[in-house]
């Protein structure tokens, strides 16, 4: 609906989500993970969600 990331990429599903209290401890976690390597970005996916399911639906 909106250009950005994820019309650019065509992301179609949330398969790895985290909560954060404040917004500073969401952003210092989002610069964390930029700088992983891809490998143990999905290795922390697959530890959370192993089948990749949509989990848009589980948001509350």
């Amino acid at each position: 609906m909106v250009p950005g990331f994820t019309r650019q990429y065509s992301v179609r599903m949330l398969v790895y989500y985290e909560q954060h209290g404040e917004i500073g401890g969401a952003i210092r976690r989002e610069k964390q993970l930029k700088e992983w390597r891809r490998a143990w970005k999905i290795d922390l996916i697959e530890t959370h969600n192993p089948l990749w399911t949509d989990l848009y639906a589980t948001l509350a």
